[in-house]
């Protein structure tokens, strides 16, 4: 089969990056498998184990297309194209946003939402981050995303790590960000590393006795809650979006309560990272998510729909969902 993976970034991602290494590894597990892959994406991008196409976003993806493709899978464009396609909804649409019918999400809950049934959960490619050293000492809790983000709610992070006395490593951020406002964090307990990728964030995830992601939105999945179950670190978070879907009870805890989080966060003696590093490794790997993309293309090739109908955005979300403190 070929699949051309478009996406409108420069790959491979040199440090943190989220939907762009799910697409490279999307194409890698796909190549390892004997597929041909041609990757549409921003120019500069290169790659040893596909074809590397510069996209052009000011041109329709369809005049983009190599013609021998079996099929496009979109993952930042909802366009239409004359090949047999799919698109992953990696974020949330906005309201009165047109869908394609062969959408697929990122989780069950980020499907439901928009009344589709298709989703595949993200992996992640376990060879970029190693075995975890269980014998380490975990001396900090961590937040992991982009923190200018006021839904990812960096500033409830740093309080719950504040109150249960924990030391607060922040990857995402930095203490002085004029990106959303001016905002400069005084509390000296955290500590700012931007937005830090490779071996320096496994070794901060590793040394790390859980993740904190206290939410404000639906999370449409969240790949740091898995790759720090993967570096054996419970996820203590808000009930919303994905959360309840990834973080079963063995391997973290979600409350809207800031009060519950800080009592957890002074007990996180209940998890064992081991059990939350199993959990991770066996059920978010790329070769699990991209053996089920491969049974959608392979429905969408037969001439199915992987959806009941269009998925339609729907209703008004509050831009912030309640948290109290």
């Amino acid at each position: 089969m070929h699949i051309l993976l478009q996406h409108n970034a420069l790959l491979p991602v040199s440090e943190y990056g989220g939907t762009e290494r799910v697409v490279w590894w999307l194409g890698k597990c796909l190549s390892a498998w004997g597929h041909k892959v041609t990757f549409l994406v921003k120019e500069g991008s290169k790659c040893s184990f596909a074809r590397v196409i510069a996209y052009n976003p000011a041109l329709p993806v369809d005049e983009q297309i190599p013609e021998d493709v079996d099929i496009v899978h979109l993952h930042s464009s909802y366009e239409s194209t004359r090949k047999p396609q799919v698109v992953t909804v990696h974020g949330n649409p906005h309201t009165g946003e047109p869908l394609q019918a062969n959408s697929i999400f990122v989780s069950e809950n980020h499907a439901q939402r928009y009344g589709a049934k298709a989703f595949v959960h993200n992996g992640l490619d376990f060879s970029e981050y190693g075995k975890p050293d269980f014998t380490l000492k975990r001396k900090h809790v961590h937040f992991l995303g982009k923190a200018a983000w006021r839904v990812k709610n960096v500033k409830g992070a740093i309080a719950l790590a504040k109150a249960s006395h924990h030391r607060l490593v922040v990857m995402g951020g930095h203490r002085l960000n004029f990106k959303m406002g001016f905002r400069f964090t005084l509390d000296w307990h955290v500590r700012f590393y931007g937005m830090v990728g490779g071996k320096k964030k496994n070794q901060l995830l590793n040394q790390s006795q859980a993740l904190l992601f206290p939410v404000l939105w639906h999370e449409p999945f969240g790949i740091a809650i898995t790759e720090s179950l993967y570096m054996g670190c419970p996820v203590i978070g808000t009930p919303y979006g994905s959360l309840p879907e990834l973080v079963v009870p063995a391997v973290g805890f979600l409350s809207n309560k800031a009060s519950e989080l800080v009592a957890q966060l002074q007990d996180l003696r209940s998890f064992d990272a081991k059990t939350c590093h199993e959990y991770a490794r066996d059920l978010f790997s790329a070769e699990a998510m991209t053996r089920k993309y491969l049974q959608y293309y392979e429905t969408v090739l037969a001439g199915h729909s992987i959806n009941l109908g269009v998925p339609q955005t729907m209703g008004h979300t509050p831009k912030f969902l309640p948290y109290f403190d």
